[in-house]
């Protein structure tokens, strides 16, 4: 899996990278076909911004959050694209599912 953190008009220090990391392990953790995840935090007028594009297999999911501190941005972005990735994976489930058990 390919993880790229970039950061425009704010540096993505270790910190910061590590802090993202982790939370997004804990996504990834819920779904194994996921072949990369870019985020990218920005800072607009005093607001910072972050926001994900999770590619997975036949998919792409993205979400985005604002805060005033950074940290938080990243916790709400992570907190939507954890609720993104579970219903995505139930849907993903219930498909094949019905394929294996036709109804008649």
């Amino acid at each position: 899996m390919n993880l790229n953190i970039t950061g425009h008009h704010v540096e993505v220090t270790p910190a910061i990278h590590d802090y993202a990391t982790g939370k997004l392990d804990r996504v990834i953790r819920h779904f194994d076909h996921v072949t990369s995840v870019h985020v990218i935090l920005s800072v607009e007028k005093m607001r910072q911004k972050a926001e994900v594009t999770l590619h997975v297999k036949g998919k792409d999911i993205y979400a985005d959050a604002t805060d005033d501190d950074l940290y938080a941005a990243i916790d709400a972005m992570v907190d939507k694209l954890d609720r993104q990735v579970v219903r995505h994976k139930e849907r993903v489930t219930e498909h094949a599912r019905d394929k294996h058990h036709p109804t008649e």
